[in-house]
């Protein structure tokens, strides 16, 4: 009888791998944040000294003092080897090449972690499976510049709680999530990097959360706001948008919700205001007439901003944006990208314990694994 009802029960499930890692992974990603960093870590370290978790620092290379600052500190360091690689895209990748968590956590050189937000994230994700990444409110703190109180409108316009689209500010991630769709953050990428994450991870079946609770603090470039915007040129931040959107021009369904972004039809349509205004231009017709048209055509857009924001400053502000992003948009579209698995050269200048290895560090290629357990676990 014992026999048979041995060969009639299934066989028992495997014990899950034992894990060789901590349990958590936090990925700071830096470019000169001497003035942050040490609070920043001071903020990570305290959150996290009562959990199984690595800090990893993921620097680009800074020019200052940021890296002096984090050897203070028991956090691994490592470094891109290249300078001229740094992008946003890029950072986050070279953490998670480095990191051992089951759970990653990605966060800016410029935030300070909220205490009590890892804890309860983790719980959340240990009782979710279905959900590859949970994040918090992000709390800006920086209200006085033009661009980061127009961040802080958009954002409120995102749900505050539940199931979202992408987790702007960083977030803590499952591993297992990640290695599903390849790849954590797209090396190519001047901005635009959670979305692209949380574009994949969606469309591979898993679930993104935001908790009704503050996850980190940010306090944004105290610069004038037009120059951030030249920063931002130069720097290759306001060309996120096409890269995004040739590193999908052939794949249909990513393409799909990258078209329906409606800031690339607001810059589509600048685009198309410039052919317009170079159609006029060109007409056959009377100088006096031609150049009240142009000039009728270029006062309208600022005039109606400067109403809908209530204020002429905050108009202009955002039409020169706006114009700035559509040549950004060209301008994405046409730079060469490399393949996104391909492993980042990079230097380990520090690990948690203080040794101070100069090792130069080239991983294969991630290789993508199964999907996501489309199942909840509640406690």
């Amino acid at each position: 009888m014992n026999h048979l009802m041995n060969l009639l029960l299934p066989e028992p499930a495997p014990p899950p791998p034992e894990r060789q890692g901590p349990l958590l992974s936090v990925v700071i990603k830096a470019l000169n944040e001497a003035p942050n960093i040490e609070a920043t870590l001071q903020s990570v370290l305290a959150a996290v000294k009562d959990l199984d978790a690595e800090v990893l620092l993921a620097d680009s290379g800074s020019s200052d003092a940021t890296v002096e600052l984090a050897r203070r500190h028991p956090v691994r360091i490592v470094q891109l080897a290249q300078g001229d690689e740094r992008c946003c895209g890029i950072g986050p990748q070279l953490g998670f090449q480095h990191a051992q968590g089951e759970f990653i956590c990605l966060m800016d050189g410029d935030m300070r972690l909220c205490p009590g937000f890892l804890a309860r994230a983790l719980d959340f994700l240990q009782r979710h499976t279905e959900v590859a990444g949970v994040g918090g409110r992000v709390v800006e703190q920086n209200l006085e510049s033009l661009e980061y109180r127009a961040r802080g409108e958009k954002q409120a316009r995102h749900p505050a709680t539940g199931a979202v689209d992408r987790l702007d500010g960083g977030g803590l991630y499952r591993r297992r999530a990640i290695e599903s769709v390849a790849y954590f953050s797209n090396r190519n990428l001047h901005s635009y990097e959670e979305f692209e994450l949380a574009l994949r991870l969606r469309l591979a079946g898993w679930t993104l959360w935001r908790l009704p609770e503050d996850a980190v603090t940010h306090r944004g470039h105290d610069l004038p706001p037009y120059t951030l915007l030249r920063r931002r040129w130069q720097s290759g931040y306001i060309c996120g948008l096409g890269e995004l959107l040739r590193a999908h021009l052939g794949h249909a369904r990513e393409r799909r919700r990258i078209l329906a972004l409606p800031e690339l039809r607001l810059y589509s349509a600048v685009l198309a205001g410039w052919l317009l205004l170079l159609t006029v231009a060109l007409l056959p017709m009377a100088l006096a007439a031609k150049a009240g048209l142009l000039a009728a055509m270029l006062a309208l857009p600022l005039a109606t901003m400067a109403w809908r924001k209530r204020s002429w400053q905050r108009g202009l502000y955002a039409v020169v944006s706006w114009n700035l992003h559509a040549a950004g948009l060209l301008r994405g579209l046409l730079r060469r990208q490399r393949p996104p698995t391909e492993a980042i050269d990079s230097l380990v200048l520090q690990e948690s314990d203080g040794r101070a290895p100069v090792a130069r560090i080239a991983s294969a290629p991630v290789e993508a694994s199964t999907g996501p357990t489309l199942q909840s676990q509640t406690a």
